[in-house]
């Protein structure tokens, strides 16, 4: 039987969020999309073979060839859904900063799944599932659903996992679309360092105290209130007790702009696995204030790069040309 093949000729062009993870205690389940994106164009080509082009964030380091995370990601792709590729041309425009907590891999993965089912055959393409197909092949990419769940649909989401089966390793995962409250203005604070996703987690203890765990799902559950509906909650509900304090030690400037900035009753958290700050602000004003603050003070605290990028509430997106 003759295998469903990619046809040469074609093109798309993926737009996807930088995201910030665990927004304090929803550790490795709730996650916001930015409005800071990558840029993906993907065509496919007669000849074999795969060339990459990246200009921006992290260009100097990636390779240009099959080996590149999206150009993999996709012939992944096709080759777990049977389907014979075709060469392909990628340019890929980075605005995502990389090793710093804003979901740089998690938008790489996505932008590939996406593209990749975009040029699918259409008597395969409705077996990938669509967006919920993408967020079901990323999530298990990465391992854990929180960023790629505001990657792929945008704004806030709060992701769970299901038990596992006998004999899985994983179970199904899902994610639930929150409405975020039109006060809340997240703030990023990007300092000129990067910290590894594997690095960081390598600092989190195997187990933790009881009281602990209890204070954490507590205050997870004030975050989505204070998220959704009461702003005036984001200090309080951003308190961490899984994995801030652990990380800290490898933070430097960022464990100090953190607490300098709670101290002064900001609701500032990791981004991610760090080392970026995220501040979620109580309005406009607010935002643009600690801002200021934090350029204002980055001599002493660091050199940081701070930016107000608004929420992408679209999610991926993918434009066929």
């Amino acid at each position: 039987m003759k295998h469903a093949a990619i046809a040469p000729g074609r093109g798309v062009t993926v737009t996807v969020p930088a995201t910030s993870a665990n927004l304090g205690p929803g550790f490795d389940c709730m996650g916001l999309a930015l409005g800071l994106t990558d840029t993906l164009t993907v065509r496919t080509v007669e000849r074999d073979g795969v060339t990459v082009r990246v200009t921006g964030e992290g260009a100097e380091g990636l390779p240009s060839d099959e080996s590149h995370l999206v150009a993999a990601t996709i012939l992944q792709r096709w080759r777990d859904l049977g389907v014979d590729p075709a060469g392909l041309e990628l340019d890929a425009t980075n605005r995502i900063p990389h090793g710093r907590g804003l979901g740089s891999s998690a938008a790489a993965i996505v932008s590939a799944l996406a593209a990749a089912d975009a040029l699918l055959p259409a008597e395969v393409a409705e077996r990938a599932g669509g967006r919920d197909g993408v967020f079901a092949a990323a999530a298990a990419l990465e391992g854990h659903p929180d960023n790629v769940a505001p990657a792929v649909y945008g704004g806030l989401t709060l992701s769970y996992e299901e038990a596992a089966r006998a004999g899985a390793e994983h179970g199904a995962m899902h994610t639930v679309p929150l409405d975020l409250h039109d006060d809340v203005v997240p703030v990023v604070a990007i300092p000129d360092v990067e910290l590894s996703t594997k690095a960081a987690r390598g600092l989190l203890p195997a187990s933790v105290p009881h009281a602990d765990a209890c204070a954490n799902a507590a205050r997870a559950g004030l975050l989505v209130t204070a998220l959704t509906h009461e702003p005036d909650l984001l200090h309080v509900g951003t308190e961490d007790y899984l994995h801030q304090q652990y990380r800290f030690a490898a933070m430097g400037g960022s464990a100090k702009l953190i607490r300098a900035l709670r101290a002064d009753g900001h609701a500032a958290v990791v981004s991610g696995a760090g080392p970026t700050v995220l501040i979620l602000a109580r309005g406009a004003d607010r935002a643009g204030h600690v801002a200021q603050w934090i350029e204002s003070e980055s001599a002493r605290l660091g050199l940081w790069r701070v930016e107000i990028p608004g929420v992408c509430t679209t999610g991926v997106m993918v434009e066929a040309h």
